[in-house]
Protein backbone atom coordinates (compact mmCIF):
# COMPACT_ATOMS: atom_id res chain seq x y z
CA UNK A 1 0.00 0.00 0.00
CA UNK A 2 1.13 3.66 -1.09
CA UNK A 3 1.35 5.65 1.56
CA UNK A 4 2.11 9.52 1.93
CA UNK A 5 2.20 12.50 4.18
CA UNK A 6 -1.61 13.78 5.00
CA UNK A 7 -0.01 17.80 4.39
CA UNK A 8 0.57 20.22 7.41
CA UNK A 9 -0.46 17.44 9.44
CA UNK A 10 2.34 15.42 8.90
CA UNK A 11 0.60 12.35 9.23
CA UNK A 12 2.16 9.41 7.22
CA UNK A 13 -0.67 7.75 6.05
CA UNK A 14 -1.84 5.00 3.73
CA UNK A 15 -3.54 6.94 -0.01
CA UNK A 16 -6.62 4.67 0.84
CA UNK A 17 -8.29 5.12 4.29
CA UNK A 18 -10.80 2.64 5.53
CA UNK A 19 -14.10 4.49 6.16
CA UNK A 20 -16.76 3.53 8.47
CA UNK A 21 -20.16 5.39 7.44
CA UNK A 22 -21.40 2.28 6.18
CA UNK A 23 -21.22 0.61 9.76
CA UNK A 24 -23.28 3.12 11.74
CA UNK A 25 -26.64 2.41 10.05
CA UNK A 26 -27.60 4.34 7.51
CA UNK A 27 -26.76 2.23 4.89
CA UNK A 28 -29.26 -0.85 6.15
CA UNK A 29 -28.73 -4.00 7.92
CA UNK A 30 -25.20 -5.62 7.76
CA UNK A 31 -23.31 -8.76 9.37
CA UNK A 32 -20.81 -7.13 12.15
CA UNK A 33 -18.10 -10.21 12.73
CA UNK A 34 -18.48 -9.45 8.59
CA UNK A 35 -17.33 -6.02 8.87
CA UNK A 36 -15.26 -6.66 11.50
CA UNK A 37 -13.57 -8.75 9.06
CA UNK A 38 -13.46 -6.40 6.37
CA UNK A 39 -11.36 -4.11 9.04
CA UNK A 40 -8.21 -6.50 9.81
CA UNK A 41 -8.54 -7.82 6.25
CA UNK A 42 -7.67 -3.82 5.35
CA UNK A 43 -5.00 -3.98 7.68
CA UNK A 44 -3.43 -6.75 6.65
CA UNK A 45 -3.44 -5.12 3.28
CA UNK A 46 -1.31 -2.02 4.42
CA UNK A 47 -4.14 0.23 5.13
CA UNK A 48 -2.93 2.68 8.43
CA UNK A 49 -5.42 4.79 8.12
CA UNK A 50 -9.63 4.29 9.45
CA UNK A 51 -11.77 7.10 9.78
CA UNK A 52 -15.06 7.04 11.67
CA UNK A 53 -17.67 9.65 13.46
CA UNK A 54 -19.21 10.02 15.86
CA UNK A 55 -22.36 10.47 14.07
CA UNK A 56 -22.30 7.28 12.45
CA UNK A 57 -24.49 5.73 14.21
CA UNK A 58 -23.84 8.03 17.20
CA UNK A 59 -20.96 5.56 18.70
CA UNK A 60 -21.50 2.52 16.77
CA UNK A 61 -19.43 2.65 14.12
CA UNK A 62 -16.60 3.71 16.64
CA UNK A 63 -16.82 1.06 18.82
CA UNK A 64 -17.06 -1.32 15.67
CA UNK A 65 -14.01 0.10 14.90
CA UNK A 66 -11.93 -0.11 18.03
CA UNK A 67 -13.22 -3.84 18.59
CA UNK A 68 -12.09 -5.01 15.40
CA UNK A 69 -8.59 -3.06 15.72
CA UNK A 70 -8.46 -3.61 19.84
CA UNK A 71 -5.19 -6.17 19.53
CA UNK A 72 -3.18 -3.58 17.42
CA UNK A 73 -4.43 -0.72 19.46
CA UNK A 74 -3.18 -2.15 22.26
CA UNK A 75 0.17 -3.90 21.36
CA UNK A 76 1.54 -0.88 18.66
CA UNK A 77 -0.97 2.40 19.60
CA UNK A 78 1.72 4.33 17.34
CA UNK A 79 1.23 1.89 14.05
CA UNK A 80 -2.29 3.43 12.96
CA UNK A 81 -3.89 6.72 12.65
CA UNK A 82 -7.11 7.15 14.22
CA UNK A 83 -9.46 10.03 12.45
CA UNK A 84 -13.10 10.60 14.25
CA UNK A 85 -15.10 13.40 13.52
CA UNK A 86 -17.66 15.20 16.02
CA UNK A 87 -20.44 18.39 15.87
CA UNK A 88 -23.25 16.97 14.34
CA UNK A 89 -26.76 16.01 15.97
CA UNK A 90 -28.94 14.67 12.90
CA UNK A 91 -32.82 14.78 13.53
CA UNK A 92 -32.50 17.07 16.70
CA UNK A 93 -33.28 20.41 16.56
CA UNK A 94 -29.91 22.06 16.34
CA UNK A 95 -28.01 19.30 13.88
CA UNK A 96 -24.57 21.26 13.82
CA UNK A 97 -23.00 22.33 16.86
CA UNK A 98 -19.20 22.79 16.91
CA UNK A 99 -19.09 24.95 19.97
CA UNK A 100 -16.74 24.68 22.74
CA UNK A 101 -18.75 22.16 24.58
CA UNK A 102 -20.17 19.98 22.16
CA UNK A 103 -16.40 19.54 20.52
CA UNK A 104 -15.30 18.70 24.26
CA UNK A 105 -18.17 16.32 25.08
CA UNK A 106 -17.82 14.41 22.06
CA UNK A 107 -14.55 13.78 22.18
CA UNK A 108 -14.68 12.40 25.28
CA UNK A 109 -17.57 10.20 23.73
CA UNK A 110 -15.76 9.37 21.02
CA UNK A 111 -12.29 8.51 23.17
CA UNK A 112 -14.87 5.61 25.18
CA UNK A 113 -16.58 4.51 22.14
CA UNK A 114 -13.02 3.59 20.28
CA UNK A 115 -11.45 2.86 23.55
CA UNK A 116 -8.64 5.46 23.28
CA UNK A 117 -6.84 7.70 25.11
CA UNK A 118 -6.09 10.02 22.25
CA UNK A 119 -7.43 10.58 18.86
CA UNK A 120 -4.70 11.12 16.14
CA UNK A 121 -7.12 13.21 14.06
CA UNK A 122 -10.28 15.23 14.93
CA UNK A 123 -12.38 17.07 12.30
CA UNK A 124 -15.38 18.73 12.93
CA UNK A 125 -17.82 16.96 10.48
CA UNK A 126 -19.74 19.87 9.21
CA UNK A 127 -19.83 24.05 9.59
CA UNK A 128 -21.61 25.59 11.99
CA UNK A 129 -22.94 28.92 11.28
CA UNK A 130 -24.01 29.49 14.38
CA UNK A 131 -20.41 29.19 16.10
CA UNK A 132 -17.69 31.60 15.60
CA UNK A 133 -14.86 29.89 13.67
CA UNK A 134 -12.74 31.35 16.55
CA UNK A 135 -14.40 29.32 19.10
CA UNK A 136 -14.19 26.25 17.09
CA UNK A 137 -10.31 26.92 16.00
CA UNK A 138 -9.56 27.61 19.39
CA UNK A 139 -11.22 24.66 21.41
CA UNK A 140 -9.53 22.34 19.19
CA UNK A 141 -6.40 23.80 20.15
CA UNK A 142 -7.10 23.84 23.31
CA UNK A 143 -7.87 19.44 23.12
CA UNK A 144 -4.63 19.54 21.43
CA UNK A 145 -2.38 20.97 24.07
CA UNK A 146 -4.05 18.21 26.80
CA UNK A 147 -2.86 15.57 24.43
CA UNK A 148 -6.45 13.93 24.07
CA UNK A 149 -6.35 14.60 20.45
CA UNK A 150 -3.30 15.31 18.13
CA UNK A 151 -4.22 17.12 15.07
CA UNK A 152 -7.31 18.98 14.05
CA UNK A 153 -9.32 19.52 10.58
CA UNK A 154 -12.75 19.86 9.05
CA UNK A 155 -15.05 18.25 6.82
CA UNK A 156 -17.53 19.66 4.14
CA UNK A 157 -16.21 23.48 4.80
CA UNK A 158 -15.73 25.48 1.76
CA UNK A 159 -12.86 28.15 1.36
CA UNK A 160 -14.41 31.30 2.86
CA UNK A 161 -14.82 28.64 6.22
CA UNK A 162 -11.64 27.42 5.92
CA UNK A 163 -9.81 31.05 5.80
CA UNK A 164 -11.69 32.17 9.09
CA UNK A 165 -11.09 28.95 10.98
CA UNK A 166 -6.94 29.14 9.55
CA UNK A 167 -7.12 32.62 11.35
CA UNK A 168 -7.09 31.19 15.02
CA UNK A 169 -5.08 28.00 14.32
CA UNK A 170 -4.10 25.87 10.94
CA UNK A 171 -6.40 23.66 9.38
CA UNK A 172 -4.57 20.78 9.48
CA UNK A 173 -7.12 18.45 7.18
CA UNK A 174 -9.90 18.93 5.11
CA UNK A 175 -12.53 15.79 4.31
CA UNK A 176 -14.56 16.81 1.15
CA UNK A 177 -16.71 14.80 -1.08
CA UNK A 178 -15.42 14.09 -4.20
CA UNK A 179 -16.30 11.72 -7.02
CA UNK A 180 -16.52 11.94 -10.65
CA UNK A 181 -20.53 12.69 -10.98
CA UNK A 182 -19.62 15.28 -7.19
CA UNK A 183 -16.90 17.92 -8.52
CA UNK A 184 -18.05 21.00 -6.97
CA UNK A 185 -15.06 20.91 -4.64
CA UNK A 186 -12.60 21.53 -7.51
CA UNK A 187 -13.71 25.28 -7.77
CA UNK A 188 -13.96 25.65 -4.10
CA UNK A 189 -11.62 24.80 -2.01
CA UNK A 190 -9.34 22.48 -3.60
CA UNK A 191 -7.32 25.55 -5.00
CA UNK A 192 -7.05 26.70 -1.29
CA UNK A 193 -6.37 23.70 0.31
CA UNK A 194 -3.97 23.30 -2.35
CA UNK A 195 -2.31 26.58 -1.40
CA UNK A 196 -1.68 25.97 1.75
CA UNK A 197 -1.08 22.48 2.15
CA UNK A 198 -4.01 21.24 3.85
CA UNK A 199 -4.18 17.56 3.61
CA UNK A 200 -7.21 16.21 1.90
CA UNK A 201 -8.86 13.25 2.65
CA UNK A 202 -12.02 12.52 -0.27
CA UNK A 203 -15.22 10.33 0.60
CA UNK A 204 -17.49 9.09 -1.17
CA UNK A 205 -14.86 8.13 -4.38
CA UNK A 206 -17.02 5.63 -5.59
CA UNK A 207 -20.44 8.18 -5.33
CA UNK A 208 -22.19 5.69 -2.29
CA UNK A 209 -22.17 2.83 -5.14
CA UNK A 210 -22.98 4.66 -8.41
CA UNK A 211 -19.63 4.06 -9.43
CA UNK A 212 -19.33 0.09 -8.19
CA UNK A 213 -21.06 -1.34 -11.25
CA UNK A 214 -22.86 -3.22 -9.34
CA UNK A 215 -25.93 -1.06 -9.73
CA UNK A 216 -29.04 -1.38 -12.41
CA UNK A 217 -32.03 1.26 -13.21
CA UNK A 218 -33.85 -0.91 -11.12
CA UNK A 219 -31.99 -0.74 -8.33
CA UNK A 220 -34.08 -0.02 -4.98
CA UNK A 221 -32.67 0.26 -1.39
CA UNK A 222 -34.11 -0.66 2.28
CA UNK A 223 -36.19 1.89 3.63
CA UNK A 224 -33.29 2.04 6.64
CA UNK A 225 -30.84 3.34 3.60
CA UNK A 226 -30.10 6.73 3.07
CA UNK A 227 -29.97 6.53 -0.78
CA UNK A 228 -33.35 5.57 -0.73
CA UNK A 229 -34.32 8.74 -0.41
CA UNK A 230 -31.97 10.30 -2.69
CA UNK A 231 -32.48 11.41 -6.02
CA UNK A 232 -28.95 11.00 -7.19
CA UNK A 233 -30.05 7.22 -6.96
CA UNK A 234 -33.75 7.23 -8.62
CA UNK A 235 -35.24 7.86 -11.88
CA UNK A 236 -33.58 9.86 -14.63
CA UNK A 237 -30.46 10.50 -12.72
CA UNK A 238 -29.64 6.94 -12.12
CA UNK A 239 -29.97 6.02 -15.60
CA UNK A 240 -28.25 8.65 -17.23
CA UNK A 241 -25.42 8.68 -15.02
CA UNK A 242 -25.39 4.47 -14.86
CA UNK A 243 -25.15 5.34 -19.08
CA UNK A 244 -21.61 6.87 -17.99
CA UNK A 245 -20.68 4.06 -15.62
CA UNK A 246 -21.27 1.26 -18.44
CA UNK A 247 -19.16 3.79 -20.68
CA UNK A 248 -16.49 3.85 -18.18
CA UNK A 249 -16.10 0.10 -17.55
CA UNK A 250 -15.74 -0.69 -20.72
CA UNK A 251 -13.04 1.73 -20.61
CA UNK A 252 -11.70 0.17 -17.55
CA UNK A 253 -11.50 -3.53 -18.72
CA UNK A 254 -9.08 -1.70 -21.30
CA UNK A 255 -6.80 -1.70 -18.52
CA UNK A 256 -7.36 -4.66 -16.48
CA UNK A 257 -8.83 -2.93 -13.84
CA UNK A 258 -12.46 -2.74 -12.85
CA UNK A 259 -14.87 0.49 -13.15
CA UNK A 260 -14.81 1.10 -9.19
CA UNK A 261 -10.75 0.83 -9.10
CA UNK A 262 -10.58 3.09 -11.86
CA UNK A 263 -12.48 5.82 -9.99
CA UNK A 264 -10.72 5.86 -6.79
CA UNK A 265 -7.54 5.78 -9.38
CA UNK A 266 -9.13 8.90 -10.72
CA UNK A 267 -9.99 10.30 -7.20
CA UNK A 268 -5.96 10.04 -6.23
CA UNK A 269 -4.51 10.98 -9.71
CA UNK A 270 -6.37 14.73 -9.10
CA UNK A 271 -4.14 17.93 -7.65
CA UNK A 272 -3.89 18.05 -4.46
CA UNK A 273 -5.97 14.56 -3.20
CA UNK A 274 -4.03 12.71 -0.90
CA UNK A 275 -5.74 10.15 0.55
CA UNK A 276 -9.21 8.27 -0.82
CA UNK A 277 -11.79 7.35 1.99
CA UNK A 278 -13.28 3.59 0.89
CA UNK A 279 -15.60 2.17 2.82
CA UNK A 280 -16.84 -1.79 3.01
CA UNK A 281 -18.46 -4.06 4.63
CA UNK A 282 -17.31 -7.33 3.10
CA UNK A 283 -13.53 -8.49 2.61
CA UNK A 284 -13.79 -9.17 -0.71
CA UNK A 285 -15.08 -5.74 -1.75
CA UNK A 286 -11.99 -3.84 0.11
CA UNK A 287 -9.34 -6.12 -1.25
CA UNK A 288 -10.66 -4.71 -4.77
CA UNK A 289 -10.58 -0.98 -3.73
CA UNK A 290 -7.39 -1.18 -1.92
CA UNK A 291 -5.81 -2.09 -5.19
CA UNK A 292 -6.47 1.06 -7.08
CA UNK A 293 -3.99 2.63 -4.92
CA UNK A 294 -1.66 0.79 -7.40
CA UNK A 295 -3.12 1.98 -10.68
CA UNK A 296 -1.28 5.14 -12.57
CA UNK A 297 -3.02 7.07 -14.57
CA UNK A 298 -1.86 8.68 -17.63
CA UNK A 299 -2.68 11.96 -19.04
CA UNK A 300 -4.40 10.65 -21.88
CA UNK A 301 -6.52 8.38 -19.15
CA UNK A 302 -7.99 11.37 -17.51
CA UNK A 303 -8.17 13.15 -20.59
CA UNK A 304 -10.21 9.55 -21.95
CA UNK A 305 -12.34 9.91 -18.45
CA UNK A 306 -12.79 13.52 -19.13
CA UNK A 307 -14.73 12.40 -22.24
CA UNK A 308 -16.55 9.27 -21.10
CA UNK A 309 -18.60 11.37 -18.47
CA UNK A 310 -18.97 14.68 -19.88
CA UNK A 311 -22.93 13.69 -20.24
CA UNK A 312 -22.60 12.96 -15.99
CA UNK A 313 -25.68 14.28 -13.97
CA UNK A 314 -23.82 16.20 -11.17
CA UNK A 315 -25.35 14.88 -7.44
CA UNK A 316 -25.28 15.72 -4.03
CA UNK A 317 -25.70 13.57 -0.90
CA UNK A 318 -26.62 13.22 2.63
CA UNK A 319 -26.11 15.93 5.23
CA UNK A 320 -27.01 16.49 8.65
CA UNK A 321 -30.21 17.97 7.68
CA UNK A 322 -31.45 15.24 5.24
CA UNK A 323 -30.89 14.08 1.77
CA UNK A 324 -30.61 15.78 -1.73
Amino acid sequence: MRTTTLGRSGLEVSRIAFGTWQLGGDWGAFDEDTAIEAIRHARELGVNFFDTAQGYGFGKSEALLGKALREELTRDRDSLVIATKGGIYPGEQRSRDAGRKSLRSGVEESLRHLGLDHIDLYQVHWPDADTPAEETASALQELVDEGKIRHAGVSNYDTRQLAAFDATRPVETLQPPYHLFRRAIEQDPMPYAREHNIGVLAYSALGSGLLTGALTPDSTFDSDDWRSKSSAFQGENLRRNLEVVDRLKEFAATKNITVSQLAIAWVLAQPGVHVAIVGARKPKNISESLAAADVDLSAADLAEIERLTAGAVQVEGANPEGVA
